[in-house]
């Protein structure tokens, strides 16, 4: 059944604004009682609306009610129809494809939907606080409703007075404002051990002031309205402007301690029932560290593009031509861009803004900014900075190569009681050769990723030895083949992670420092630790010894490309990870090695690991043999 009215009145308790409001409407002499969430506060009085009841509404005191699930609602705007209620969803299937045969590798569902109920909010917290570097921020304001005190905390906390969590409700996320909408990307199907919420975007109207900072320092004021219609930007979301306004009238009325209590919530009030432009800001995207390179960075921004466009996030009212975003991580990492934000200039405090045209109008006029005014910006914000490497300059040889490790058996020394065991199992003095290679003969091309697999004992880690040897000019016996040659490039810089033997020393510095030391760039260093895996700006402060074992394994990973080698020689690969992380870390780092021209012989056991490297080629290591072949 449908049915037109309008609003008569929207109600939002103080300490659940953000996952619960009541919005009261006037429709044929009868009055809808609709509950939603925090939404509520957009719709003035008077606005006028559509109701599509699902489900027959409950009466009380002769008022209609309608849940959350029994409704939909839309909303009208210069006769424009909008969809409000049920809260904007989709589903998207990310997938991941080999760079070089296109094969797909994984794949997994992910539904972003608008943030809805108290849980959500209390997901949003949790993931908050991967966006800040300091372990001592707390994220977001809990309230206990039995005696009324505020908490901050990551996660919902035990009230300190009432000793339990039963009461305590999440009050606020810091950072936001009562203008934010949030929108959260889920798994639909997940693992016990999987996060439920892997990203959220915040999502807030424009900024009311932006200035340009230009090369030579001064500043270009007002800056959008040289590029937009001055009405796309006004009325803005600005409490600030509104608070003095009002503390002048207020104090007509009221002594000054009284006007300043009630200041910001008529302030508040006021300021969302104005604000109505035509564009909106991404403020805020947080994606959990695991999740980080899997796209999920560009998923959530794509995510809410259609969002604010569908719906015209946040205020539902004017049609939305452009987002903003003012983002100093653009410049460290390139998911705005390659989602198709252009720079456009930075602020006037120095910070980047980039913005993405929702229609057509928009692009013109951006269009017609970069063509004209002689500070836009020629070239991208974000540019690779890892660069190439200079490439071997011919390939690594085996030419009949063996390698037969010799021991000596004696039980000299030993307790009699071990002697005698021993002696029962034939064990006595011998000398033992174990031909571990025999007359290997294969080349490895520059550029290329060679994976090695095998049995353990088969000869895999001989084999990295062999080739650190070759070029290091290693005399120690377990360097240098048998009988055989083996040939290498004179310009190889190898960097080898070989565990418990050869492995890179971290002191006290940060893994940051860590690997800024090494590449002296700091772009090029955090897209290192974003290819490694360790995409959280709150491990890139931490000591390697704060680090989770799986987190050392990366930080390794990192600070061998840090060293910007032309041959990696890696033994056990993502050992110690988990199957997706280690998917995922696998794909970057290949990707990294490849777009840099680094050769690199990796070793690993797991088939999900190679399939994830995606090599050239894979070498078979077994019985003394090793096989190339180009595929499993």
């Amino acid at each position: 059944m449908l049915i037109r009215g309008k609003v008569k009145e929207s109600k939002i308790p103080k300490f659940k604004h953000r996952w619960f409001g009541v919005l009261e409407v006037e429709a044929n002499g009868e009055t809808y009682r609709l509950y939603m969430s925090g939404i509520a506060q957009w719709f003035l009085e008077g606005d006028e609306v559509e109701i599509k009841i699902l489900r027959p509404p409950r009466e009380k005191e002769g008022i209609k009610i309608l849940e959350f699930n029994d409704y939909e609602l839309y909303k009208f705007y210069n006769g424009e129809k909008i969809k409000v209620w049920p809260v904007w969803e989709k589903i998207y299937k990310t997938k991941r494809f080999s760079p070089l045969t296109a094969e797909l590798l994984y794949e997994y569902e992910i539904r972003a939907r608008e943030a809805t109920y108290e849980s959500d909010f209390e997901a949003i917290a949790e993931l908050e606080q991967y966006h800040y570097a300091s372990q001592k921020e707390k994220v977001a304001l809990w309230r206990c409703e039995k005696c009324g005190i505020i908490i901050e905390a990551n996660t919902k906390p035990i009230c300190p007075k009432c000793k339990t969590d039963k009461h305590v409700h999440i009050l606020e996320i810091k950072g936001s404002t009562p203008a934010s909408r949030f929108l959260l990307l889920e798994l639909v199907k997940r693992e016990e051990y999987e996060p439920r919420v892997l990203a959220y975007v915040r999502v807030d109207p424009p900024i009311p002031l932006m200035h340009r900072k230009l090369p030579n320092g001064e500043i270009d004021k007002n800056i959008r309205e040289k590029v937009f219609p001055k009405d796309w930007l006004k009325p803005s979301f600005w409490p600030e402007k509104i608070m003095y306004e009002l503390f002048v009238e207020l104090r007509k009325k009221y002594p000054k301690k009284i006007a300043r209590s009630l200041l910001w919530e008529k302030a508040k009030e006021r300021a969302l029932r104005e604000s109505n432009t035509a564009g909106a800001r991404i403020a805020r995207v947080v994606v959990h560290p695991d999740y980080r390179s899997d796209g999920l960075g560009q998923l959530s921004v794509k995510a809410a593009l259609e969002w604010i466009a569908e719906r015209r996030i946040p205020e539902m009212r004017k049609k939305k031509h452009f987002v903003e975003t003012i983002a100093q991580m653009a410049r460290y990492n390139p998911f705005f861009e390659k989602v198709g934000f252009r720079y456009v200039w930075e602020t006037a405090s120095g910070r980047p803004v980039l913005i993405y045209p929702l229609t057509e109008e928009a692009k013109e006029y951006l269009e017609n900014y970069f063509k004209n005014d002689p500070y836009a910006p020629k070239e991208p914000l974000w540019k690779p900075s890892y660069g190439k490497v200079e490439p071997l300059n011919g390939p690594i040889v085996f030419k009949n190569v063996s390698k037969v490790f010799e021991s000596e058996l004696d039980i000299k020394g030993l307790p009699e009681e071990i002697q005698d065991l021993l002696k029962a199992f034939g064990v006595r003095h011998r000398v033992i050769q174990r031909p571990v290679l025999r007359n290997l003969n294969f080349e490895i091309k520059p550029g290329e990723v060679i994976v090695v697999v095998g049995a353990s004992g088969a000869g895999k880690t001989t084999l990295l030895r062999l080739i650190l040897g070759a070029i290091m000019k290693y005399w120690e016996e377990k360097y240098r083949p048998t009988n055989g040659e083996i040939k290498v490039p004179d310009n190889a810089k190898v960097s080898v992670l070989i565990p418990g033997e050869f492995e890179p020393e971290f002191g006290s510095e940060s893994i940051l420092e860590h690997v800024y030391r090494k590449i002296r760039d700091l772009n090029a260093a955090v897209e290192v630790l974003n290819r490694a895996g360790l995409s959280d700006a709150v491990l890139y402060r931490a000591k390697f010894s704060e680090l989770s074992t799986g987190q050392k394994e990366r930080a390794k990973i990192a600070s061998l490309l840090a060293e910007k080698p032309n041959l990696i020689l890696i033994d056990e690969f993502a050992a110690h990870l988990d199957t997706l992380t280690a998917m995922r870390v696998a794909r970057k780092v290949a990707e990294i090695i490849r777009e840099a021209g680094i050769t690199a012989v990796i070793i690993t056991h797991r088939p999900e690991v190679v399939k994830a490297l995606d090599p050239d080629r894979i070498l078979f290591v077994g019985y003394g043999t090793a096989i190339m072949k180009d595929k499993l």
